[in-house]
């Protein structure tokens, strides 16, 4: 890809991979997050901050985790718009970037892939809509 050619990867979030959800939700909650969405009975929660985004996942990845999601704008609203999450996997495979954890690409509508960066930190491109 050159630097002309632009990637939208949708609204950008971070993924904690957390010991203690009720824990860290008290934390956030004393920064000023408030809950948006999420399950504590399923190990997770999303908290909101103005225009940031925290989602808090006990037991569910081992590393904490930039995450983009596809199709949401800032306040997961589904946009008219935008790059499917399996193009954008053909558009990394074909700059030499395989996925760790591929998105059936023969599927539609949701779906997600993990790239590993350079350094070992994962990226997840988690399309719901």
């Amino acid at each position: 890809m050159t630097s002309t050619q632009t990637m939208s990867l949708g609204t950008f979030s971070l993924s904690l991979a957390v010991k203690d959800l009720a824990a860290s939700r008290r934390f956030y909650e004393a920064l000023g997050f408030t809950v948006h969405a999420g399950d504590p009975a399923h190990h997770y929660l999303i908290l909101r901050h103005g225009d940031a985004t925290v989602g808090l996942f006990q037991g569910m990845f081992e590393k904490n985790m930039l995450t983009f999601n596809p199709g949401w704008d800032a306040q997961c609203n589904k946009l008219p718009a935008f790059t499917d999450v399996r193009e954008l996997q053909r558009r990394l495979r074909a700059s030499g970037i395989e996925p760790a954890t591929p998105a059936d690409e023969s599927t539609t509508g949701p779906a997600h892939f993990i790239v590993i960066d350079p350094d070992g930190n994962p990226v997840l491109v988690d399309q719901h809509v």
